[in-house]
């Protein structure tokens, strides 16, 4: 354990390694332990504006490119409520209001779904919602999701944005206790090198997946904590650490799910390593995922982009 605190310490393995917003459903404690923290019910369910039978997201883009507003990014991972395994084949079904606050009641502009792929692993680039009166107030910035994992039930909530000044009025984003607290749904974007905002929401549900082991791993096993640059265009150095003997896979999957490289398949001692990637140049743009294996368990992953 002193090892993988001092490797921790030395290399600032911190918010930062994990490739995830501080505000995902997966936290840090005092204890250097995970705390997993099932996604919870919004407290105006669906809402109004809910229209059946979306259509599925094209491309990964829920807003087309002359939908006027400011793009963002949203991805995360579909976790069952161990956070010990991933699951696949999920559907996430998205809704939002415009720009303007308006929402589409007769066709599905910023309607649609899309599924978690293979590893979990779901993404969609939409514009940030805008804000709409509810009473005497501005309802805060936010995206639905109507979430159904295979063979189980549907979880419908709302996800927030850090720093909208109107959580604190609003009666469901605001509630930080309980059935519907908002707290791990009100999460952070920044902005990457192309100029477009991220943000990361896990979602922590009821259901059956594929063993990735304890959401602890990454903390006793391994991470990847470094990817530069990113996004890259001709190759990327992934700087990563293995705190046990062990036989190490790192592998990059693609949105879909499917295995695209294998950057490392070998027996590696307690210590930090680094793997440079170099893709086919008809290796399509987007975004990839790298994945640290460790006894071929999947303990920890990274989001790339390439251009």
């Amino acid at each position: 354990m002193s090892n993988r605190r001092s490797f921790l310490k030395n290399t600032a393995l911190g918010t930062v390694a994990l490739g995830i917003s501080s505000s995902t459903n997966i936290k840090s404690n005092t204890n250097e332990d995970l705390l997993c923290n099932p996604t919870t019910l919004d407290y105006y369910g669906p809402g109004p504006f809910y229209t059946d039978n979306p259509p599925m997201i094209e491309e990964n883009t829920l807003a087309n490119q002359s939908e006027k507003g400011e793009r963002i990014i949203i991805s995360g991972r579909v976790l069952n409520l161990e956070c010990d395994q991933f699951i696949p084949n999920t559907i996430v079904d998205v809704w939002q209001a415009n720009n303007e606050g308006q929402y589409d009641n007769q066709g599905y502009t910023l309607r649609g779904f899309t599924k978690s792929n293979d590893q979990g692993f779901y993404l969609f680039e939409t514009i940030k919602p805008g804000k709409y009166l509810n009473g005497s107030s501005f309802r805060p910035s936010h995206i639905h999701y109507k979430v159904s994992p295979p063979g189980f039930d549907t979880l419908t909530t709302q996800l927030y944005f850090e720093g909208d000044t109107s959580i604190p009025g609003d009666a469901a984003a605001s509630i930080t206790s309980g059935t519907y607290d908002a707290s791990d749904r009100i999460i952070t974007l920044s902005e990457n090198s192309n100029n477009v905002l991220e943000g990361t929401f896990d979602i922590i549900i009821n259901g059956e997946g594929i063993s990735v082991g304890t959401s602890d791993l990454h903390l006793n096993k391994g991470m990847v904590y470094k990817v530069s640059p990113n996004p890259f265009i001709n190759q990327v150095e992934i700087e990563f650490g293995v705190f046990e003997k062990a036989k190490v896979g790192l592998l990059v999957y693609n949105l879909s799910g499917q295995q695209v490289a294998i950057l490392e398949d070998k027996n590696l001692t307690p210590d930090k390593y680094i793997s440079i990637w170099k893709p086919e140049d008809t290796l399509p743009a987007g975004h990839y995922f790298i994945a640290l294996k460790v006894n071929d368990l999947q303990v920890h992953y990274l989001k790339i982009i390439k251009q």
